[in-house]
């Protein structure tokens, strides 16, 4: 390139070193000289002509205008840049053309769009599933399209580690699991699930639970009304049935227990038992709790210590607020052995509201921490079997937290014991109305 620089300009010298000496042999070199630079000046517009009709339009052309010199060189390098930058193109546009061919093919929606949420682009199972049309709907807002309050509140917490379950707004029968990635500059991808029949058949295990627990309490309630007789006048029955009552009265006695916790689960899950919006003094809650702690303790003597803040109030549905408390204060009690310590706090802090359950039990193994809040999931069966635990109380205490916008978390490690805390919103938090004036 250097090289063929340097002959360029020994042309242009030549060329305009001619010019003049015609014009010396005339005896008018400075007008030969002009007219030499006349004329590169001349070519050089046609040159810049021809390269300003060729940007303008590369298309007209199959290839780069004809010239000759440094002009030509320059033509002939843009022409390969140029056919370079199309097959650059082209091989762009096919795999972007394939991903959205094998985009097209999924069952799921996929939509992207941008940090504000402004549809760029979508697959055909968002059309099916949510109703879009290509034609109107591009570079409208996607809350402008699904306008269920809990997508927009989704869409700009930018906390997308758990997905979201919705209605489709286009076809109410459709259940959509929607989970959103950041990409780019802020960017979203939104995928969009059918789980309609994963949610028709977790109804209809609701429905089976609820109405299965339903049926079985009344005859198990007369059941276990005739066993409660039988026990009373247990002396009056020959030596060898006394045992047999005994043991079938405990049984039914923890089947009633395990119904009962049934049926509540059910109706806090369906949302048949309806959230009361009330203001609980949880202060007083959590000693009448600890005090029937104390009570079930009984000989095994556990030391109960409790550590109650200032805020202690708290907005949501106080009977499903004392289930939850209730059970893990209780499976705190069954779970440590005698003589131990059992520590409730509650404070506040700028996040929320928190309830604390720490014992000095046996602990549990982390592997089992994920799953403890399952139906039945049973860290130590044998354990279950000397406190008569339903298997329950955690998926109540899951469930109650989740329909009071809170979660729980759970630590332990075998030999360290358990700590189980209640994360409440700061939003449940409640003011103390002030105190009347006394009037004069």
């Amino acid at each position: 390139m250097q090289h063929n620089w340097s002959r360029y300009l020994r042309l242009i010298f030549g060329f305009l070193i001619a010019s003049t000496g015609v014009g010396l042999f005339f005896g008018q070199p400075l007008l030969g000289l002009l007219a030499g630079l006349v004329v590169y000046l001349a070519w050089t517009l046609v040159q810049a002509r021809k390269l300003y009709q060729w940007l303008a339009n590369p298309s007209a052309t199959d290839g780069a205008p004809e010239s000759l010199g440094m002009w030509g060189d320059i033509f002939d390098g843009l022409h390969r840049l140029n056919q370079g930058h199309l097959r650059s193109r082209d091989r762009l546009l096919a795999q972007i053309n394939r991903v959205q061919e094998s985009t097209n093919a999924m069952r799921d929606g996929v939509i992207m769009t941008d940090s504000r949420g402004a549809m760029e682009w979508w697959n055909g199972s968002a059309e099916y599933l949510l109703g879009f049309q290509r034609r109107s709907d591009r570079g409208q807002f996607i809350h402008n399209l699904i306008r269920t309050p809990a997508f927009k509140t989704y869409f700009d917490a930018r906390d997308y580690r758990e997905p979201l379950d919705i209605t489709s707004p286009a076809k109410p029968h459709i259940h959509l699991q929607i989970q959103i990635s950041l990409f780019g500059d802020d960017d979203r991808l939104i995928v969009a699930k059918d789980v309609t029949r994963l949610f028709q058949l977790e109804q209809m295990r609701r429905d089976f639970v609820g109405n299965v627990s339903h049926e079985m309490r009344t005859p198990l309630t007369v059941i276990s009304g005739y066993l409660e007789t039988l026990v009373d006048n247990a002396n009056d029955l020959p030596p060898k049935w006394r045992r047999a009552i005994v043991t079938m009265a405990q049984q039914a006695s923890r089947m009633e227990a395990l119904i009962t916790d049934l049926i509540l689960l059910s109706k806090i899950e369906t949302g048949e038992q309806s959230m009361a919006d009330s203001v609980t003094d949880v202060h007083s809650l959590i000693t009448q709790i600890s005090n029937d702690a104390k009570a079930l303790s009984g000989e095994q003597n556990h030391e109960i210590q409790l550590d109650i803040g200032e805020r202690r109030l708290l907005r949501g549905d106080e009977s499903q607020i004392r289930s939850a408390f209730s059970n893990l204060i209780f499976n705190a009690v069954k779970y440590t052995p005698a003589g131990g310590r059992i520590a409730v706090c509650w404070h506040t802090d700028r996040t929320g509201a928190h309830l604390s359950v720490r014992d000095t039990g046996i602990g549990i193994d982390p592997v089992h921490i994920p799953r403890l809040t399952e139906r039945f999931y049973r860290a130590d069966p044998s354990r279950h079997k000397e406190t008569g635990g339903t298997g329950l109380g955690l998926a109540i205490v899951k469930h109650v937290l989740l329909n009071h916008d809170g979660n729980l978390e759970i630590k332990s490690r075998i030999g360290d014991g358990s700590e189980f805390i209640c994360h409440f919103p700061r939003e449940r938090l409640a003011e103390r109305p002030p105190e009347p004036q006394p009037t004069n």
